[in-house]
């Protein structure tokens, strides 16, 4: 994973109470019990060919089941990952209700070297959270998405 580069788009929107973002939870056995550094901006990895902003609203079209928001695209720029990881975002706003995702899936090895290969979902929930609770959910370094975010729609 080292050296791997991500894209996502980061969906806002204003609510009554404030800004909410959406933010999915990392499907697999290995995120099935953890909320605390589980969610995510929904991502996804691209080659070095691939323009990200391209890959962001691919990434968004294959974990969600759904078309990206047409909206304008703030750019968040990058962060890296403790493992390592590249990821770049863009917020767009957007008002999507999370019981209409459909999330893409990944195979994986489970139980570990038991030679049996299971179906996860990319994302097992989708949900809006306020900017206070995501940062405290989300993926430690992709609270800074939150952040310029936050300073941007000020």
């Amino acid at each position: 994973m080292k050296g791997a580069r991500s894209a996502g788009l980061l969906v806002f929107r204003h609510t009554g109470h404030g800004l909410e973002v959406l933010l999915g939870h990392m499907g697999g056995p290995f995120f099935a019990r953890r909320e605390t550094g589980a969610w995510t901006v929904p991502k996804g990895e691209y080659d070095p060919g691939e323009p990200a902003w391209d890959a962001a609203r691919r990434e968004f079209r294959e974990e969600l089941g759904l078309p990206p928001p047409d909206g304008e695209a703030v750019p968040l720029g990058e962060v890296r990952q403790s493992g390592g990881k590249t990821v770049t975002v863009w917020a767009v706003e957007g008002d999507l209700d999370p019981a209409t995702v459909v999330p893409g899936t990944f195979e994986r090895e489970w139980p570990p070297r038991s030679g049996r290969i299971r179906e996860f979902p990319e994302l097992d929930r989708v949900e809006w959270f306020a900017l206070d609770r995501a940062r405290e959910l989300v993926v430690t370094a992709q609270a800074a998405f939150l952040d310029r975010l936050a300073e941007h729609s000020l």
